[in-house]
């Protein structure tokens, strides 16, 4: 099974697809969804709606925590499996930012994606997603925890050491880069944008760069990324101390549109569930080797609440500021001169 990954050819098989939409007189249940779904049965995702859809080509993301390219290359073994397993097209198209990979989801364009720990939120309120499967292995769930790194040759010991340095952010949106160090950070001795100026790099990976290069003294980080690069050889941990480390939380999220066929949306879980990771893809996530069953409301409750404690809800205005903010970034970087 060929994968693409161009903007002509997503533009094309995408053009027929449209969002679903509930209307208010309908829904008894809303929640915190958006207007255009309906929570009927209290389990926190959108239910399906009267109309649904059976595309013939399945769209596949993931997030973009990373360059994207890494992961297309990455998931080539599962998209290929995909592919036949459902007797469809699998195209990747490889999004450069979460609130486009949201807005992917919510127009109709993805049929199923992988977003990062925060942004699953984001997903399932805006975008209609019903998050069903994270990376794992037998023993269950995949998971991670917010790291914070310094160089090792600097001084800084614990967090507070850290007051009115530059401390590195990730984006709004994300978990471990922002929402958890908002509520955990400040029984530490340390407050987020109080104690320290909050800088947004844009990523996991530029985060851990940028503290690599000296751009920032700290930063807070996905363990899984870090570990990543470390085994890519991107970093090395020789050069880094982690002065703090998080209860775990769950990993990215893999989500199907709401509005896919009942029949449809039950044979693209079965074939995640009975997928094994070849071992170049257990090598590319250190030893995961399937994709685990989750349900939003079991599994993402310790991100709700980080979300919920840290004063960014997963609703419109929190949603709208953050695809603002990063609209303005893709501008300042498209505005900057090329290197030669």
């Amino acid at each position: 099974m060929k994968s693409y990954c161009t903007a002509a050819v997503f533009a094309l098989i995408t053009s027929a697809l449209s969002p679903a939409t509930a209307s208010a007189e309908d829904c008894a249940n809303r929640g915190q969804l958006d207007d255009a779904y309906c929570d009927a049965n209290r389990d926190l995702v959108a239910d399906i709606p009267a109309k649904t859809r059976d595309p013939s080509v399945i769209v596949f993301a993931y997030t973009p925590v990373e360059d994207p390219a890494l992961y297309e290359n990455a998931f080539k073994p599962f998209t290929e499996y995909l592919g036949k397993c459902m007797d469809k097209r699998v195209v990747y198209y490889p999004v450069q930012s979460n609130s486009a990979e949201i807005e992917a989801m919510r127009s109709g364009r993805l049929t199923v994606a992988g977003f990062s720990t925060g942004p699953v939120g984001f997903a399932v309120n805006m975008a209609g997603a019903v998050p069903f499967a994270a990376k794992g292995t037998e023993k269950g769930l995949e998971g991670y925890n917010l790291i914070v790194i310094v160089k090792k040759s600097s001084p800084f010991q614990k967090l507070s050491d850290l007051k009115g340095k530059k401390f590195a952010h990730t984006a709004p949106s994300s978990n471990s880069g922002n929402l958890a160090p908002k509520a955990l950070f400040p029984e530490q001795g340390l407050k987020p944008g109080e104690d320290y100026p909050i800088i947004y790099s844009g990523g996991h990976d530029k985060s851990a760069l940028g503290v690599d290069s000296g751009d920032y003294d700290a930063a807070a980080v996905a363990s899984d990324v870090f570990e990543r690069m470390i085994a890519r050889g991107t970093l090395k941990a020789d050069d880094f101390r982690i002065i703090y480390r998080s209860e775990t939380f769950p990993s990215s999220g893999f989500a199907y549109a709401h509005d896919l066929k009942p029949e449809l949306a039950e044979e693209l879980k079965k074939c995640f569930y009975d997928f094994r990771f070849p071992p170049e893809m257990q090598k590319d996530f250190e030893g995961d080797d399937r994709f685990f069953p989750i349900t939003y409301l079991k599994d993402w409750a310790i991100v709700r609440k980080v979300a919920e404690d840290s004063g960014t809800p997963y609703n419109k205005a929190a949603y709208e500021k953050e695809a603002a903010r990063e609209a303005e970034a893709a501008k300042k970087k498209a505005e900057q001169p090329k290197k030669p």
